[in-house]
């Protein structure tokens, strides 16, 4: 995917548009966010942000990325009318419209992942702590579960093997079926390459 900032910029002020004819605190509780007046409080791995009419701001104050602004509004603007189950672990491509950027994702997540952190375990792990992952243990056998938290109601799960005599480095990235109800296809993927820059920047 090229240099998608104007991209970015222009469906961020059309999403404000849209988002001006809101009521968000009755969002609120089906996002499982935090209101403050009349603004949502949106975590982003770790980050807050506040989503207002007027635009998507963090708490000092500073200009958020353009990209960032894209994902909470799609967030906020998509909210389903009921909460629906979560489901199970999913690929990214195993979502139905995820077709188009699935080797976007694995080039962008898995592989810089992969790349970065084979033979590094332990770097992976404290860069996964330290972005608030935790260890998940559902009985797979991985070197390294972590769970982390993308946005309030979309979990994400990150499964690492280090590279061995015989195979290389492998990373998966998984979210619940129902992320799709909270996000576009592009939001999600922009998840997970959110996901991988965070990592690596540690």
């Amino acid at each position: 995917m090229p240099d998608k900032a104007p991209v970015f910029e222009k469906t961020y002020r059309h999403y404000l548009e849209r988002i001006a004819d809101l009521d968000l605190i009755s969002r609120a509780e089906r996002l499982g966010v935090e209101s403050d007046g009349a603004d949502l409080l949106i975590r982003l791995y770790g980050s807050t942000y506040r989503v207002t009419p007027q635009g998507v701001f963090n708490p000092s104050g500073a200009p958020v990325n353009y990209a960032v602004c894209v994902v909470l509004c799609c967030y906020v603007l998509q909210c389903p009318p009921d909460t629906p189950p979560v489901g199970d672990w999913v690929t990214y491509r195993e979502f139905k419209d995820a077709g188009p950027l699935v080797s976007y994702f694995t080039a962008n997540t898995n592989k810089i992942i992969e790349t970065t952190f084979s033979g590094r375990l332990d770097a992976l792990e404290n860069a996964g702590r330290a972005l608030g992952g935790r260890r998940y243990d559902d009985g797979a056998s991985h070197d390294l579960s972590l769970q982390f938290a993308f946005l309030p109601r979309i979990p994400v799960l990150l499964r690492f093997n280090d590279r061995d005599e015989e195979f290389p480095a492998q990373c998966s990235v998984l979210f619940r079926q129902s992320a799709e109800a909270y996000l576009d296809m592009e939001c999600t993927a922009i998840g997970g390459t959110f996901l991988a820059g965070y990592l690596t920047a540690s």
